[in-house]
């Protein structure tokens, strides 16, 4: 059976589709009948033939969804596009959304959002594809791991290995699963020439913002999600191409490939006789047997990591992962020291997860498998465990009285809230727009606490977010890496694919100095249809030549989850639907659109990924209307569906009203500076570029939290006694 659209096969594809799905239907009938049984023998027989590692992912196992309730939205981007949001709904399989007010409100609506409610790795043996769920919830003061039990109600929502949520139906072409097509039954354009054809090469910089607002957006979306089956580090297990980039001869015998073809003509790899890029379709709930008892379930993808912004990347999304990154002592995260510097601990297998050459060099634990992707990703890790161990440190000396485990736990909670604050009122102003992200009540003015939180919201991350929205600012990449001196004179770059999964670099002289410095100094490149050559064509290519190509596995990522089309976006989002290409002119430039019409036959057919990147931007903001729509929705659902938001006036949970005010003065200029090695100026607002209203400041001068609102008191008779509601000192 073909996954992919080749042409030797094309037609044995056509003709196979109406048997598959017949197939496909009768098996999940029987399947259904008898789904306890089989459930059991499946397992049994996959444990005897899967290593270790693969019964780990054996056990992340997904639930089933709920009860039926349709949805659809009604939201504008205030000033700037409006009109009647009128998608088709989709009748969802899961109880989400009932309130949605007029800008990004949850009121009155019905809006299609699908999401997954799955299992904690604990207890997931026992509570196959979340039909049960036997923990019982506690109201702990403190986040679980791997998400599970934030919402009381729904235990399983946000939890690690669960489904992505959906706004719109995916449009898979055989209904179920297979990878989307023309809507008249033909292939799609090759992922690769729409990369090249719509999203050329270019190097244009911003005149506003830094390579640092790229980089912690990498930090933003690692720790919302990571699709499961995919690699960024070693080469993938499975290899749909040969070593020599030709199609692999027994592909027909591997399913889960869907190979990015090379075209004759291409202006890049044709040179090299390369025609095949390793692509692996992502594991689905299907994949993992976590069979529905809805006659016409089509595949949903797995997010590994917790949904929520709670740095799992730093904290991992397992009690395993977690307890295996602490120091056990001091509320601190394991480090190992070098020149008396602190580094994350080494990972135990550097083969596995990084590129690495040499037994020597230096390949780092984290709470997440990408924490060595590329140099800039790694510093930032490195600065979040620092500052853990910071002020691990310095809650220890103020409260001698607390053990390893509330002093952990009390500044995971301080260091989750600066992120969260750190993004939403550093970060999402600057992408989303200071209008959008306040009108819409993502962010809020004042000093007070906000109460936003809803029970009924499922914070889930959405598919179309994560796995195209978002990924739109893959165009803010540089391939060049500028070393910085204190004087903010640049004296060398590292090229960027020479060092992907490969951190060694940093450790070397002042390297993590100076490329921070780098960094908040260096521009970011402009967001638009442009992208570096060292993500389109050197992309993880480990010492080869060529490497693969970042925006045509954004564009083939898009037809392997079945996203609906970006006419189905637009309409959703309140736009009118296209029923030429020309009708795409409100939002798409006239030479874009005379591209779209020789790569495809209908307006239909374009991937959200393709055009929502091709939009006019929203004024005061770094994105179109299409991929605006999406993301807003995300930030809000992930803020007011989390129950541990850091602003919560919750009093199990909450911080005090001052400690509240103390973080609000956190910003990422003062985490760089906290925790560089010797970083001794950095701008107010690191984000942007130095200017005269955002000079270099001395780090003494920026403003710091002060942590000694943390100081409790220690009662006389339970001086060393683990309080699990630390009562803080009045003052």
């Amino acid at each position: 059976m073909c996954f992919f659209w080749i042409n030797v096969c094309k037609q044995q594809n056509m003709r196979n589709r109406n048997n598959l799905w017949i197939v496909v239907f009768l098996i999940a009938v029987l399947l259904q009948n008898s789904l306890l049984a089989i459930v059991n023998t499946e397992d049994s027989t996959t444990k005897k033939q899967t290593t270790s590692s693969h019964r780990e992912q054996e056990r992340k196992l997904p639930d089933l969804e709920g009860s039926e309730t349709s949805y659809y939205n009604v939201f504008k981007v205030q000033n700037h596009f409006s009109g009647s949001y009128r998608p088709s709904v989709y009748h969802s399989p899961n109880p989400t959304f009932s309130y949605f007010p007029s800008s990004l409100d949850f009121s009155n609506s019905n809006f299609p959002f699908i999401s997954g409610q799955n299992t904690s790795n604990d207890v997931h043996q026992q509570i196959k594809c979340g039909d049960t769920f036997p923990k019982v919830c506690q109201q702990s003061r403190y986040r679980s791991y791997d998400g599970s039990c934030n919402n009381l109600r729904n235990p399983t929502w946000g939890l690690a290995n669960t489904r992505y949520g959906r706004l719109i139906r995916p449009r898979y072409s055989d209904g179920i699963r297979a990878p989307s097509g023309s809507i008249i039954g033909t292939d799609l354009p090759l992922a690769r020439t729409v990369s090249y054809t719509m999203f050329p090469n270019s190097d244009v910089d911003d005149v506003v913002w830094t390579l640092l607002a790229m980089q912690y957006g990498q930090v933003i979306t690692h720790d919302m999600g990571l699709i499961d089956g995919t690699t960024q580090s070693k080469s993938h297990s499975t290899q749909c191409c040969t070593f020599d980039g030709q199609i692999a001869p027994d592909l027909a015998t591997m399913p889960q490939c869907f190979p990015i073809l090379i075209p004759d003509d291409d202006p890049v790899y044709s040179v090299s006789s390369i025609r095949c890029l390793n692509f692996v379709r992502s594991t689905t709930d299907l994949d993992r047997r976590c069979l529905s008892p809805y006659k016409s379930h089509t595949a949903e993808q797995i997010n590994i990591v917790t949904h929520y912004l709670d740095l799992s990347l730093v904290y991992g999304s397992s009690d395993e992962v977690a307890a295996s990154l602490r120091a056990g002592f001091g509320g601190r995260l394991n480090v190992e020291l070098k020149h008396n510097r602190e580094f994350p601990p080494s990972a135990p297998n550097k083969t596995a997860i990084c590129d690495t050459v040499y037994e020597f060099e230096p390949c780092y634990a984290a709470g997440d498998m990408r924490a060595n992707q590329n140099t800039q990703l790694t510093i930032l890790h490195i600065m979040l465990l620092r500052e853990h161990n910071r002020i691990a440190d310095y809650l220890a000396r103020l409260n001698p009285h607390w053990i390893d485990e509330t002093i952990f736990q009390e500044t995971r909670r301080i260091v989750i809230a600066e992120h969260q604050y750190i993004t939403y009122y550093e970060w999402l102003p600057i992408f989303l727009g200071t209008s959008q992200v306040y009108a819409n009540q993502i962010t809020y003015n004042t000093q007070n606490f906000v109460n936003d939180y809803d029970e009924t919201i499922n914070g889930n991350v959405l598919n179309e977010h994560s796995n195209a929205a978002f990924r739109y600012f893959h165009s803010n990449i540089a391939g060049l890496l500028n070393l910085v001196l204190e004087d903010r004179s640049s004296f060398a770059a590292l090229r960027l694919s020479d060092h992907f999964n490969r951190p060694g670099i940093i450790e070397k002289g002042n390297n993590l100095d100076d490329l921070t410095r780098g960094f908040t100094y260096q521009p970011l490149k402009n967001t638009d249809v442009f992208f570096d050559k060292e993500i389109t064509q050197f992309l993880f290519r480990r010492g080869k030549i060529l490497g693969s190509d970042l925006r045509a596995i954004d564009i083939q990522r898009d037809r392997d989850h079945g996203l609906a089309s970006y006419n189905d976006y637009r309409e959703y989002c309140g736009l009118s639907r296209a029923r030429t290409f020309n009708d795409f002119a409100d939002y798409i430039s006239l030479s874009d659109i005379q591209k779209l019409a020789t790569l495809y036959i209908s307006p239909d057919d374009v991937e959200l990924t393709v055009g929502g990147s091709l939009e006019n931007h929203v004024n005061g903001a770094l994105a179109g209307p299409t991929f605006l729509c999406i993301m807003l929705r995300q930030f809000k659902q992930t803020r007011i569906g989390d129950r541990y938001w850091f602003e919560t006036e919750d009093s199990k949970i909450a911080f005090t009203i001052e400690q509240l005010n103390e973080l609000r003065k956190s910003s990422i200029s003062r985490l760089l500076c906290d925790n560089g090695d010797n970083i001794q100026h950095v701008q107010r607002s690191g984000f942007q570029q130095i200017s005269e209203l955002n000079p270099l400041r001395r780090c003494d001068e920026l403003p710091q939290v002060d942590l000694s609102l943390w100081e409790d008191y220690a009662p006389e008779s339970h001086g060393h006694t683990y309080r699990t509601t630390p009562l803080y000192k009045k003052r």
